[in-house]
């Protein structure tokens, strides 16, 4: 009965998990300063605290839907060959979720979103460079486009910090306030 117990608790968890990154989805249509949004925190969560498949699907499945969302609300094409370079570094973020918060402490989960914030900055900055004709596609080209982008990666921390805690804080106290496990005297059923 005990494993009965711990794959329900598990899949509470899942399903908690998975209403944040939802909810961190939704937040985007919200207005907000540019750059400043859920989607870092949303990948690094996911990779965190959801299945493999899950983790990449999910906040994927996220972005398809609150794209097109967004352009209509602001009026440019919801995608752009950039897109699939954002797409890439929201996966990379859930890799990274996989790879180093392995557990709730506060300081590995801070150092992954320093670097899924660092590696988005350099995947979509790369992209801009890379995809338009801003700057000219030499070495001072790519220096100044990520010059120019300087600004905005305070944003892009300031978001990822910001709902990074938000994140990975209500599960924390949801999971232990509401959704601790409730102890089994010995010998009772659960049926």
């Amino acid at each position: 009965m005990a494993e009965r117990v711990d794959q329900n608790s598990s899949s509470t968890h899942r399903g908690l998990a998975a209403g944040l990154v939802v909810m961190g989805a939704i937040s985007r249509i919200l207005p907000h300063p540019p750059n400043m949004t859920s989607v870092g925190a949303m990948g690094l969560f996911a990779g965190a605290k959801l299945k493999t498949w899950q983790a990449l699907s999910l906040p994927l499945a996220c972005m398809l839907i609150t794209d097109p969302i967004l352009a209509w609300m602001h009026g440019y094409a919801a995608f752009r060959w950039d897109t699939l370079f954002i797409y890439a570094s929201l996966m990379l973020n859930v890799l990274i979720g996989r790879a180093i918060v392995k557990s709730s402490n506060p300081g590995r989960i801070l150092l992954a979103a320093l670097i899924c914030s660092c590696q988005f900055f350099v995947v979509t900055n790369f992209s801009s460079w890379l995809l338009y004709g801003l700057y000219p596609h030499n070495w001072a080209g790519l220096v100044a486009c990520y010059t120019a982008a300087i600004p905005f990666f305070g944003w892009t921390l300031g978001g990822d910090l910001l709902y990074t805690a938000i994140l990975f804080g209500i599960y924390e106290l949801v999971s232990r306030t509401v959704l601790r496990p409730v102890p089994v005297a010995a010998g009772r059923s659960l049926s």
